[in-house]
């Protein structure tokens, strides 16, 4: 996507930043009626604007009619006059704005009509996708990577023309991202356990296995995090198990970051590694796993990517045949049973066997001609 137009708009972007930030330190001291005690809130709004933002604003201000002058807008965004000099020097030079001063009004005006700042154009395609880039930003909600992405999706779009970031307004309530059953992340141990991927440092937790009521203390080295099917999953090597595991973070914790730093594996992959698995749940062992569907669930079924090994074979009937390799039968075994009565095993015989069971199972609980004692 082209947002900025020109390399010299990017290094003078830059040149902006840098410049701006290092003049504008010491001039705030001076032009803050609160001296040094200034309020947090206002500091933190203050820093926070970027030069493109700020040029937007005088933009605003001359095109209004208001006649700002370098000495007014210095005072208004908190920044050296200097400051104020390149950033219309920018908006003449750069941008090609017709502004100039006018000695008379002390003022900046523009000698002809400017209907549209100069922004990046985008077409209909490209607004889509920053479209849906904004909503997916909405799954990362309570991890340390919602505030980045966000600031970063800012970034972009500030600098969209006005008549794009209405037509973005009009589509936000075209297109949602509902993902089923989000995980409530706990930040702090979000946060702790990033550190340690990016520092290559060991941890210790609590971890309370599936199914199981008391939490033991682990000791691990993290190679890679993951948010499979809405849960987040931490793979590291477990030292006292000396064995590459899986632990999903609702189940973690009390993280307490280590001093002992490791070397993660050359040859880790994360792909590589669960290229077997059907969710998280790693085996050793190698199945074809192939499962016949009915007309109603290979409706549900086409055009949706359920496994990289995938290959779906159409019946004559309508219905249609998923094979599949697997490492493991636990995750296929649940996925299966979701199916209820459209879909059925035709091998390996270990997998039909394990769902058939498990059916029977299901049934003895809703036979409602056996009583609570197991009397008829």
């Amino acid at each position: 996507m082209k947002i900025i137009k020109n390399e010299e708009f990017r290094v003078a972007k830059g040149e902006l930043r840098s410049a701006n930030e290092e003049s504008a330190m010491s001039d705030r001291r001076e032009k803050m009626p609160f001296g040094d005690k200034r309020p947090a809130k206002m500091a933190k709004e203050k820093l926070s604007r970027s030069p493109w933002r700020r040029i937007l604003q005088i933009h605003e201000k001359v095109r209004a009619g208001e006649f700002p002058n370098c000495a007014t807008l210095a005072a208004h965004f908190e920044v050296s006059t200097k400051t104020m000099h390149r950033d219309v020097d920018f908006m003449r030079d750069s941008l090609n704005l017709p502004i100039e001063y006018d000695v008379k009004r002390h003022g900046f005006y523009y000698t002809k009509t400017v209907d549209k700042f100069p922004g990046a154009s985008i077409t209909e395609q490209e607004m889509f996708a920053l479209l849906v880039a904004d909503k997916a930003i909405a799954q990362y909600h309570g991890t340390p990577f919602q505030k980045p992405l966000r600031m970063a999706f800012e970034k972009l779009t500030e600098q969209l023309d006005n008549r794009t970031r209405y037509s973005m307004d009009d589509l936000q309530g075209a297109l949602s991202f509902r993902p089923f059953a989000p995980e409530d992340t706990d930040l702090h141990a979000f946060q702790i356990i990033s550190q340690a991927l990016q520092e290559h440092r060991a941890l210790k937790f609590n971890y309370t296995n599936l199914g199981t009521r008391t939490a033991q203390a682990r000791r691990v080295h993290p190679y890679h995090l993951a948010c499979i099917d809405s849960r987040w999953c931490l793979f590291a090597h477990d030292v006292d198990r000396a064995a590459l595991r899986t632990f999903v973070l609702t189940r973690l914790s009390e993280p307490m970051l280590l001093s002992e730093r490791f070397d993660k594996p050359k040859d880790f992959n994360a792909d590589e590694y669960l290229r077997g698995s059907f969710g998280v749940l790693k085996g050793s062992e190698d199945f074809e796993v192939v499962i016949e569907f009915d007309l109603w669930a290979s409706d549900l079924l086409r055009g949706r990517k359920w496994h990289p090994s995938q290959k779906l074979i159409e019946l004559p009937n309508g219905c249609a045949q998923m094979q599949m390799r697997l490492s493991s039968l636990d995750e296929i075994e649940r996925w299966i049973l979701n199916w209820g009565t459209h879909a059925t095993v035709v091998r390996p015989e270990q997998l039909r066997e394990r769902v058939g069971a498990t059916a029977r199972e299901i049934a003895e609980k809703y036979d409602t001609s056996v009583s609570a004692n197991g009397k008829i």
